[in-house]
């Protein structure tokens, strides 16, 4: 009889395709009734619930940076939105977190560990906006959210001394970790300023990831670019922004060496 031929190597790893649709994560600050907002970082709730639906009514839902970015990796982005809180504010766990639930969505929180308790005194103007606490921080963790930390004190990283720019880097991952418990994996720059020697600062202290806001050529996983979100932004301003983003953003953060979630996290993104 013939010999059989010999049987066709099996794959070592199933084809994973890739999402079609650049990273698209959207970037608020407070959630908050206010009157004076000279730096546009406050939605008042009813936008934010607007804007919830908004997308969710697109079928897209929002996700954590670190879910979003695991969800990618694997081939399952395609619908899901990265929705940050920058700052740290106490009335995310007032007004953000019941709409987030509501919709079926979740965020990631950059707080400023050496803060706590305090507010956004490096805003020299607009009104005083109290931080969360440290019982806050832990709060924003058992309500399903991800706890990433926006250095230290909000200090720009690009102007720092190097013993400043361990502590804002280093310092405030070890803080953080040491409040929860758990791993802290995202950083966002303060300001959105960065350069080669704060991301390697960032990459030396273990993060896995980076948030930014228009990094341009230093795009990448230490610099992910994200789109500002205000109270202004209705329907027609979102999907213009959508737009726009889809245009200007490269595809190749399609695919990103990341996941950073349990098994069983990562199957309910």
């Amino acid at each position: 009889m013939p010999a059989e031929p010999p049987a066709a190597p099996a794959p070592a790893f199933p084809a994973r395709p890739a999402p079609t649709t650049p990273l698209w994560v959207l970037m608020y600050h407070s959630v908050s009734e206010v009157r004076e907002d000279p730096y546009r970082v406050t939605v008042t709730p009813h936008r934010l619930e607007r804007q919830l639906r908004w997308l969710r009514r697109r079928g897209l839902r929002g996700v954590s940076v670190a879910a979003l970015l695991t969800a990618r990796a694997a081939g399952r982005g395609e619908g899901l939105v990265g929705l940050t809180f920058d700052d740290g504010y106490a009335d995310f766990l007032s007004h953000a977190v019941p709409l987030l639930h509501r919709y079926g969505c979740t965020a990631t929180v950059f707080a400023l560990p050496g803060r706590l308790g305090g507010d956004n005194a490096w805003d020299p103007l607009g009104p005083r906006k109290p931080l969360l606490t440290a019982a806050g921080l832990r709060r924003v963790r058992a309500e399903g959210m991800e706890l990433a930390a926006h250095g230290l004190t909000h200090v720009d990283l690009t102007r720092a001394d190097d013993a400043t720019l361990r502590a804002e880097t280093a310092g405030a991952r070890a803080r953080l970790t040491a409040l929860t418990g758990t791993p802290v994996d995202g950083f966002c720059y303060p300001y959105g300023t960065l350069d080669a020697r704060a991301m390697d600062a960032v990459r030396a202290a273990g993060y896995r990831y980076a948030c930014a806001i228009d990094p341009g050529a230093h795009t990448g996983p230490y610099a992910l670019p994200r789109v500002h979100v205000g109270s202004r932004d209705t329907a027609p301003f979102l999907a213009l922004k959508r737009r726009l983003h889809a245009r200007r953003r490269p595809t190749a953060l399609a695919t990103l060496p990341y996941a950073p979630l349990a098994p069983e996290e990562a199957a309910r993104v």
